[in-house]
C-alpha cells in the first residue's frame, strides 16, 4: 500500500532523533505533523553519516553524544503513533545500526511501534533479498533511493522493490540546501513514472517555498531535511518546535491542493 499524502505536494519531513534531545525531538515531531507534514522520517543518528552534508552530520554527532540509539527512535515512533495515529512514520537509517540490533529484531520492534516504512540509505536493491523478506513479513514498506545516474533497468528494479513511496534524489552527492533545484529531478521522476504507480517524493536540496511549489509541479511530494535540521540547530531546544511549525506553514503557503488519489 502506498503512503498517503493529504495534499499535493505532500511533505516528508526529516528529523535527526535525539537532536537536541529526545524530549525536544518528540515536541518537534508533533509540531511538524500539526503544521502539515504528511510523513516524518525519523533519522537514526550514526557516527559516520557519509551520505549527509555538514548540517545533518552535526545533528547526528550531537544525537550520538546524547546517547541516542535505534531503540530510542523506535520508542519515539511508538509514542508518535499513539499521539498522531494518522501520521506517516518512516525510520531513516544506515544499515549498520539495524544490523547491530538484528534485522529480524528490528522489524518486529518497528512493526510493534507502528512504523509504516523503512529507508536504509546504504541498502542497495541488488543485495536486499533478506532485508525485503523481513520487511514484508512484518508489514513494513521498504523505501529505496533512486538517483538520476541510474539506468532505466535499475530504476525498474528499485520501483518494483519499493513500497510506500519512491524517494527520487534530485542530484548526486550529499544532502544539503541549494539555491536552486537541479533539472535532473523532473527528468528522473518522468523516468520512474514508467515503472511505478507509487507516489514519488523528491529530496536533496529542497529548502524553501519556491522549491516546494516547483516539486509539486511534477512529483507527489517533497522531502525536506537539512533546512529543518538547520532551523532546529539555530532555534535551540526551547524554540525549535514553534520554529519548525512556522517553517512548514510557510512552505504550504499558496501551494496546497487537494490530494490526487495514488495511481
Amino acid at each position: 500500500m502506498p503512503i498517503r499524502f493529504a495534499s499535493k505536494p505532500g511533505l516528508v519531513a526529516y528529523l535527526t532523533v535525539g537532536d537536541p534531545n529526545l524530549a525536544t525531538t518528540h515536541n518537534i515531531a508533533i509540531a511538524a505533523i500539526d503544521a502539515g507534514a504528511d510523513v516524518l522520517e525519523l533519522g537514526v543518528p550514526f557516527s559516520d553519516p557519509v551520505a549527509d552534508g555538514p548540517v545533518i552530520q552535526r545533528a547526528s554527532e550531537r544525537a550520538v553524544a546524547n546517547g541516542t540509539r535505534l531503540r530510542d527512535v523506535l520508542l519515539l515512533a511508538a509514542a508518535l503513533r499513539i499521539a498522531r495515529p494518522a501520521a506517516g512514520l518512516v525510520v531513516f537509517s544506515y544499515f549498520n545500526p539495524i544490523l547491530r540490533f538484528g534485522l529480524e529484531n528490528f522489524c518486529v520492534a518497528a512493526e510493534q511501534a507502528g512504523v509504516d516504512g523503512v529507508l536504509v540509505t546504504d541498502m542497495i536493491v541488488e543485495e536486499a533479498a533478506d532485508y525485503l523478506d523481513s520487511m514484508h513479513r512484518h508489514h513494513l514498506a521498504p523505501i529505496f533511493l533512486a538517483a538520476p545516474t541510474s539506468p532505466d533497468a535499475r530504476l525498474e528494479r528499485i520501483a518494483a522493490a519499493s513500497q510506500g513511496f519512491v524517494y527520487a534524489i534530485s542530484r548526486t552527492g550529499i544532502t544539503g540546501t541549494r539555491a536552486s533545484l537541479e533539472n535532473d529531478a523532473e527528468q528522473l521522476v518522468r523516468r520512474l513514472r514508467k515503472f511505478t504507480k507509487l507516489p514519488i517524493a523528491v529530496g536533496f536540496g529542497i529548502s524553501n517555498p519556491e522549491h516546494f511549489a516547483a516539486v509539486g509541479e511534477f512529483a507527489d511530494a517533497a522531502v525536506i531535511g537539512s533546512a529543518l535540521v538547520a532551523t532546529i540547530e539555530q532555534a535551540g531546544p526551547k524554540d525549535a518546535p514553534s520554529s519548525i511549525a512556522r517553517f512548514i506553514q510557510g512552505l504550504r503557503g499558496g501551494v496546497q491542493e487537494p490530494a490526487v488519489p495514488a495511481r
